[in-house]
């Protein structure tokens, strides 16, 4: 009989306990994932609080942080063994734009959808509710508007421009761009330090409950089931922990299956992340929007099917190489980046499928069909990946 056959007859707990002996043991038996306070941290903070870690042969410790910069720089030095970060990020850090460069790794996608940008009321009164109406706000050149996102390279920077330029609004020429950590957004806002701002949630609808902005657009409203964080670290840590990567990456996509198996989950996880160790914030806010209850704080509410979403059948965490060749393109664009890449090339040197792939099997998850998958974003093009360098060049609006 084969060892594979052998196994399938071994029940799941033990199985997975066979991972964790011999050769196949855990490298390091603690990892410390560096997160910064967005709901999109929660597959991490429960594979710890459930401890879907031991399983693995790991302690999951969950290191509170105050920015991307500072994730950054503590992945780059070694301070933390892997973190929840943003996926252009990692790819900014890989190619030396945005921070030091260092060759970097996904190992998996922990969340689709569940950002959005959020304008304040001093908009509103000015009639400025929604894209339309904002980009004839900011044609009439009456002052500078100012708006928000959390790194340079990183992915509400992206979601941001991307939403403005379908607006005809040039993200760099017509309005001033600022970097303010998530955490510090809505406090931002209050004072008048910006007109708008892209984050992940709760900020977004913190900013509705304390009457200071609306959501004029969720980014699963730009690119539904879009690519956001990711469980990063560097190139080096991977190849000298391969058994530890697999065992981390297996506990997370556990703990990211059972967040979306219920309601029930789904609340316990809200209550869990809302603590002051985690996210600090009322667990309502973070709740509603979990669950996909949406109202934008002009008066209109929805069931948002595409709300946030931290496994569906694993369909979001497969580590796509043409989920990170986007962020490439969008770098290209906005002249991050000075020349086209080898798109694919970098794509697979950061990109994880190997671990991934271990840790699935670990973690008995199903794989898609194809290392690559397409989409329709909110101006009607198409992307799939196939050629880079022309979507890239396709663009009106551009640095």
């Amino acid at each position: 009989m084969t060892g594979a056959a052998l196994m399938g007859m071994v029940p799941p707990g033990i199985r997975s306990a066979a991972w964790a002996a011999g050769s196949d043991a855990p490298e390091k038996k603690e990892v410390r994932i560096g997160f910064i306070p967005l709901t999109d941290c929660s597959s991490v903070v429960m594979a710890a609080v459930n401890k879907f870690d031991e399983k693995y042969g790991i302690k999951i410790i969950a290191s509170k942080e105050a920015s991307w910069a500072a994730v950054r720089d503590k992945l780059v030095n070694g301070e933390l063994d892997a973190a929840h970060v943003l996926y252009g990020l990692v790819y900014g850090v890989h190619l030396g734009i945005g921070g030091p460069k260092k060759d970097m790794a996904v190992l998996m996608s922990l969340n689709n959808n569940g950002q959005a940008v959020t304008l304040s009321n001093q908009l509103k009164d000015k009639g400025a509710i929604n894209g339309p109406s904002l980009a004839k706000l900011i044609a009439k050149k009456e002052r500078e508007y100012t708006f928000a996102q959390t790194f340079p390279t990183g992915t509400h920077a992206m979601w941001l421009y991307y939403w403005l330029a379908a607006q005809g609004i040039d993200p760099f020429k017509d309005v001033k761009n600022i970097v303010v950590p998530p955490p510090q957004m809505v406090a931002n806002m209050r004072v008048g330090n910006m007109d708008g701002f892209c984050v992940g949630e709760p900020w977004n609808n913190r900013a509705i409950i304390d009457k200071i902005g609306f959501t004029a657009a969720t980014t699963q409203d730009i690119w539904t089931d879009h690519p956001e964080k990711v469980l990063g670290t560097t190139a080096d840590w991977v190849a000298k922990n391969p058994n530890t990567a697999r065992a981390m990456t297996a506990a997370v996509l556990d703990a990211g299956r059972w967040i979306d198996a219920s309601l029930a989950n789904r609340r316990f996880t809200a209550e869990t992340v809302a603590q002051k160790a985690y996210i600090n914030t009322d667990m309502d806010v973070i709740l509603e929007r979990m669950l996909g209850r949406y109202s934008n704080g002009l008066g209109k509410t929805w069931d948002d099917k595409n709300h946030m979403k931290f496994f569906n059948d694993g369909a979001v965490n497969f580590p796509y190489l043409s989920d990170g060749m986007w962020f490439l393109t969008q770098h290209r664009r906005w002249g991050l980046l000075k020349s086209d890449p080898d798109y694919l090339a970098v794509a697979k040197q950061i990109n994880r499928i190997d671990v991934y792939k271990q840790a699935a099997a670990a973690a008995k998850v199903a794989l898609p069909k194809s290392d690559m998958r397409s989409s329709k974003l909110i101006d009607g093009v198409l992307w799939d990946g196939k050629d880079p360098k022309k979507y890239a060049a396709s663009f009106k609006i551009h640095a």
